[in-house]
């Protein structure tokens, strides 16, 4: 009787228990498959982005317009960069300090490195404190050298977003605080109560052209603590390799920028960029809880990124679609002749996606007759219509403009086809003529009947 009770009971347990296992195997097997999807971030704004196409790979809310506080100062860098490749300034230009400077330096609340009015500054310095140090009273020294005047380099600003792309942004200062912290220092041509704006899009953007238009910036931006008039600064950005120990918890290998911001409204923000195996991202977090879960969240994203997407060349040069290979000829020595792809495509893409990527061509109709030929002669390597990358699933799209989007390449002839000689046109004509004519003899003929 107790053998037949077990099995009583194992016949009712074994089916609740395979059941389990099913929605657990279930289970374990979505997450796996919609990690993306369910992936979240203590942040009120965050984005995820390839540093070589632009690609996004994640993004929270990426087009909500936030206070960027520090993180504005990305755009003043550029500007500075900028200044001294066009040779309006050198790195050793020297500068002294306006009274609104020294002010902003005396206030520690503002991340003041103690300026000097007897003294005079150089680019580089005033850089590194600003880069390093996220210092607002050099920055706005570098804005001032520049354009004269902050309210100036506020114009310039707003100028340089709307040339780079931006979408959502406006520029009020060049520090990133807000301008009812400045008493009335504010930038001339901007409200007493105004601050800094920028979306997580806009932001990531700022820092690909940054990165990529002056990548020497991260040779900067990647240095822990540096000397600063005879007393060391520190950098805000904590995922670099500092020799403090409580800071050990939040390195993060391959990184080597880029900006940290902080204000009450704004909350705590941080643009970062790594690099690993020859792949960069940028990453965007505003508005997180504290000045360590910035950090945690932007080592969430980095994470995400390198763990699941990879850069790879999907097409190589040279290729070819089957059912396209050739195109007709014209009044050449050969009937067809060969196309393919003069570059080969890379994009990064996710794991496991390879076979939703495929190649569509696009013919000049300019280069064609009305026949759909070419018409001979036809040079070797002559470009004769585009190929696009096309992807087969759902993406998150670039931080660019739609008409940038897009991965093309151009598609050339392989070979040349010389145009036949007059005799062998003429000889051809003829042949068409009476084809032609033959050809309607016949269809006459049919008629009758």
């Amino acid at each position: 009787m107790e053998v037949e009770e077990v099995k009583d009971k194992m016949r009712r347990i074994v089916p609740i228990f395979l059941a389990a296992l099913v929605v657990m195997a279930t289970l374990i097997g979505q997450a796996s498959v919609s990690y993306a999807k369910t992936f979240d971030l203590d942040a009120q704004s965050a984005i995820l982005v390839d540093a070589d196409t632009g690609k996004v790979l994640f993004a929270k809310n990426p087009d909500e317009v936030l206070p960027p506080a520090s993180m504005t100062k990305m755009m003043t860098e550029y500007l500075v960069w900028e200044a001294v490749e066009s040779g309006q300034i050198s790195w050793d230009t020297t500068t002294e300090i306006s009274d609104y400077s020294y002010e902003l330096s005396k206030n520690d609340a503002f991340s003041g490195v103690g300026l000097r009015q007897n003294k005079e500054y150089t680019v580089r310095d005033l850089y590194e404190a600003m880069a390093i140090n996220s210092d607002n009273a050099t920055t706005v020294a570098l804005a001032e050298l520049i354009a004269g005047s902050e309210g100036e380099f506020v114009k310039m600003m707003n100028e340089k977003a709307a040339e780079m792309g931006l979408t959502d942004y406006e520029f009020v200062n060049a520090s990133g605080l807000d301008n009812e912290s400045l008493g009335d220092n504010y930038p001339e041509g901007t409200e007493p109560d105004a601050t800094n704006l920028l979306s997580a899009r806009s932001t990531a953007l700022l820092a690909f052209h940054l990165v990529n238009d002056y990548p020497e910036a991260l040779e900067i931006s990647s240095i822990p603590e540096t000397e600063f008039d005879e007393q060391e600064i520190r950098n805000w950005n904590w995922m670099l390799k500092h020799d403090a120990s409580f800071l050990e918890q939040f390195y993060y290998e391959g990184v080597d920028g880029l900006k940290t911001g902080f204000t009450e409204l704004a909350g705590n923000n941080f643009t970062g960029t790594a690099i690993r195996d020859n792949q960069r991202l940028i990453t965007v977090v505003m508005n997180t809880d504290s000045r360590e879960s910035r950090f945690e969240e932007t080592a969430k994203l980095l994470d995400y990124g390198f763990n699941n997407f990879k850069k790879e060349e999907l097409f190589k040069e040279g290729f070819q679609l089957q059912d396209m290979s050739t195109l007709p000829v014209a009044k050449g020595k050969e009937k067809t002749i060969d196309i393919a792809t003069e570059k080969a495509i890379s994009t990064i893409l996710k794991n496991g996606e390879e076979e939703k990527y495929s190649i569509e061509y696009a013919i000049d109709k300019d280069k064609l007759n009305k026949d759909g030929e070419l018409v001979a002669p036809i040079e070797k390597g002559e470009v004769i219509g585009t190929a696009e990358l096309v992807y087969d699933g759902e993406e998150e799209g670039y931080i660019f403009n739609d008409e940038n989007n897009s991965q093309k390449v151009n598609l050339i002839t392989t070979n040349e086809v010389e145009k036949k000689n007059w005799f062998m046109l003429t000889i051809s004509a003829i042949g068409d003529f009476f084809a032609n004519l033959f050809s309607s003899i016949v269809d006459t003929v049919k008629g009758w009947f």
